[in-house]
């Protein structure tokens, strides 16, 4: 799995390193001292989780967590054990309380590995055949089988019809917890494909059957085409 670190202090990001190195499934991609870094780099690049921790220069690390509007995995890192109950609030995998032992460490990588494992959701929304979309201050009735794709682009998503895109408030893992099932997959970070719209698959891409080629992320890919291929 890849991560990245988001520490700012150089003995917690040794220990960090150190911790992953030992950890032969991971794969660190990146440090970086300040929270305005990090949202730089995930916003052209996705990685499985990262470490965050909550005291960082120019931004601290509860309020970079929900500047991103889908943010990988975390695992939060902080030696001051108050705002654990704030970070579950933002749905984190884990908490280390510093300084942790490499088996505590061990202990929260596995519960991330455990979440990417939950590829199709508890829901199944086969039985579904339509949904309400909240638009603005509208709730528009959608057909699910006209859906071919949910985008998410910055504070909302785009449900994508044949001839037509709705704007939707609402953020990309609302749209998994309703729709996500046997025919519903996240393919990347950013995007949703409604797999009875799928022409093929070449190479990186969903081509769908309208012509639509959505790119498959690298922490998607192995378990979506796994589970679609079956």
């Amino acid at each position: 799995m890849r991560c990245i670190i988001v520490e700012d202090q150089p003995p917690a990001q040794r220990i960090l390193k150190k911790f992953i190195q030992d950890v032969p499934t991971l794969e660190l991609v990146e440090v970086f001292s300040d929270g305005l870094k990090a949202m730089e780099f995930l916003n052209t690049e996705s990685v499985d989780f990262m470490f965050l921790d909550i005291h960082l220069p120019k931004i601290n690390g509860l309020d970079f967590l929900k500047s991103i509007p889908e943010p990988p995995q975390v695992i939060l890192t902080t030696a001051f054990s108050e705002y654990a109950l704030e970070g579950y609030d933002l749905n984190v995998v884990d908490y280390l309380l510093k300084p942790f032992s490499f088996q505590r460490f061990l202990q929260a990588v596995n519960k991330v590995n455990a979440k990417y494992e939950q590829v199709i959701p508890k829901n199944d929304a086969s039985h579904l055949s339509e949904i309400y979309v909240k638009s603005s201050h509208e709730h528009i009735k959608v057909l699910v089988k006209d859906i071919y794709t949910i985008a998410s682009d910055s504070d909302y998503t785009e449900i994508h019809l044949q001839d037509k895109k709705i704007l939707s408030n609402e953020p990309l893992r609302h749209w998994m917890e309703v729709l996500g099932g046997s025919q519903f997959y996240q393919i990347h970070k950013s995007h949703i494909v409604n797999t009875k719209k799928i022409d093929r698959i070449s190479g990186n891409l969903v081509v769908l059957i309208n012509g639509a080629k959505i790119p498959m992320g690298r922490a998607y890919k192995d378990s979506f085409l796994k589970n679609i291929l079956q």
